[in-house]
């Protein structure tokens, strides 16, 4: 039988933007059912691609082939109506409206043409929700009351709501725990049985050969590999050509225990617990000490920070800083104890997206560049390039506006505030969130080197492997509770997952 033509053919692709040439020849074919994962560091051109294919940008070059036709849609409407979705990292749902009324939205179910029926679009969710194996979805349930696994799964609906054939995924798994990644590939291989092709963007290689049929890779705005093999193309491979050089090793060396006596804890929890996120809760933190803590989404993980930052107020317990207990729910006593926080939502919590890299650098520092009332913006910017040079943020321009820059990038911008602050401890929740692999190799050298400077850390991430090769001490998490402690060297990732699903606490 003759191959199925493909589906999609993108070719030659080229996209300009003032001063930046994002796409120089952009190649991809998708076939019918297919998995096809595209691979690339952050800046290699995957967010534009997306936009070209989705109508939200118009190519400079290149031609587009929709089931052999050469098409060019103009707007985000457009590829909807050829059978091209495009669900985004950063969901673009209404949380007011209900699950029916976000998956209809903008073609809802009308009588003589003008009389929204609500009772059709009720119905005809629940099949949809029921087709993707959701059922358990309630259609007039409010999207802000729902988890990130179930927006997704309601993003899902609403792109089969117009007939697709084509679901464009960008990081579907950031936000999602293990049980949740399980789903979420199971809810993939249905459509893909159903003869729904999927373009899965994802910067967890290790999902790659799990879920994808073939890769694509991009580098520098072109296609360096296309059509690879995803279960047979090997990790190695795929970061060298994301890359251009070899990874061998992606976590920097954990330094030899001190000798001697232990230097005094820096940062001391006792007894800190919020009824229904999570139990009582110690801790000693040590300079130069990295502490993870290992578990699922919902574990208690991200609360327990919050709690120490002070962005929440506990029900019982203390943090002491250098002995001195700071004042409950009190996020500027914690700042002016020393304490910093990268929040989880880097974009949505910890930065100003329209403003510069300086200001984003200086936020907790700006009484010290005024005087008298007025901004020496001179020492402002001085002191924010100093901070960014140290950790070799790029591009090395304070004045850039810092929703341009990369993750990896923006979350060096975070670290520099803290920095320039002079924080003793430092408290990382999903620090490498949507950072490509070269880019999280640069923010983990940076965490260990800052360690190694005497800056003690207390790190969150649902990746185990990122904890362990970070940590010096992991503390594992189930429902709210310490489950195990123990030196990072005497654990492995199938272990933490364990203790996390099955675990119960220990003594």
């Amino acid at each position: 039988m003759a191959p199925e033509p493909p589906l999609l053919t993108m070719s030659g692709i080229t996209k300009h933007f003032p001063g930046v040439r994002a796409l120089d020849g952009v190649d991809l074919e998708v076939a019918p059912g297919e998995v096809h994962c595209v691979l690339g560091q952050n800046g290699a051109g995957k967010s534009t691609l997306i936009k070209v294919l989705a109508g939200a940008h118009r190519p400079d070059g290149g031609t587009i082939a929709w089931r052999g036709e050469t098409v060019a849609p103009a707007s985000p409407i457009a590829a909807m109506r050829l059978g091209i979705a495009t669900i985004y990292q950063e969901l673009d749902l209404v949380e007011g409206l209900s699950v029916a009324e976000n998956v209809f939205l903008g073609h809802e179910p009308t009588s003589a043409g003008f009389v929204v029926r609500a009772g059709a679009a009720r119905s005809a969710t629940v099949g949809l929700l029921e087709r993707l194996g959701h059922g358990e979805i309630d259609p007039g349930a409010p999207v802000g009351e729902l988890s990130a696994a179930q927006r997704q799964i309601v993003s899902m609906a609403r792109a089969l709501s117009h007939e697709v054939r084509l679901i464009v995924m960008d990081e579907p798994s950031a936000a999602l725990d293990p049980e949740e990644v399980r789903n979420l590939f199971r809810t993939v291989g249905d459509l893909t049985a159903d003869g729904v092709a999927v373009v899965y963007i994802s910067h967890r290689l290790e999902e790659i050969r799990r879920i994808g049929d073939r890769v694509t890779v991009i580098k520098d705005g072109r296609t360096v590999a296309g059509g690879l093999p995803a279960k047979s193309t090997s990790t190695d491979e795929v970061v060298r050509l994301m890359t251009g050089r070899d990874v061998a090793y992606v976590f920097p060396e954990r330094p030899d225990p001190p000798a001697g006596p232990a230097a005094e804890p820096v940062l001391r929890v006792e007894g800190l617990a919020r009824e229904g996120e999570f139990a009582p809760f110690d801790l000693e933190l040590r300079p130069g000490e990295i502490v993870g803590l290992a578990g699922l989404v919902g574990s208690g993980r991200s609360e327990i920070l919050e709690t120490v930052y002070g962005a929440r107020r506990p029900g019982a317990g203390r943090v002491l800083v250098d002995g001195v207990a700071l004042r409950p729910g009190s996020v500027p006593a914690a700042v002016r104890a020393g304490l910093g926080l990268a929040p989880e939502e880097r974009k949505a919590q910890g930065l100003l997206l329209m403003e510069s890299v300086t200001r984003n650098v200086t936020l907790s520092t700006l009484s010290r560049f005024s005087r008298a009332g007025w901004l020496d913006r001179r020492r402002e910017r001085s002191a924010a390039r100093q901070e960014t040079r140290g950790l070799s943020l790029r591009p090395d321009d304070p004045d850039a506006a810092i929703r341009t820059l990369s993750g990896g990038n923006q979350q060096k911008a975070v670290l520099a505030r803290w920095l320039l602050r002079g924080c003793k401890v430092l408290l990382l929740d999903e620090p490498t969130r949507g950072v490509d692999i070269g880019a999280r190799a640069e923010l983990y050298a940076v965490i260990r080197r800052l360690a190694d400077d005497g800056l003690a850390v207390l790190l969150v991430s649902s990746e185990v492997p990122e904890v362990l090769g970070l940590a010096d001490r992991v503390l594992v998490l189930r429902e709210g509770r310490v489950v195990h402690t123990a030196d990072a060297r005497e654990l492995d990732e199938h272990r933490v997952l364990d203790l996390v699903m099955e675990g119960s606490p220990t003594a």
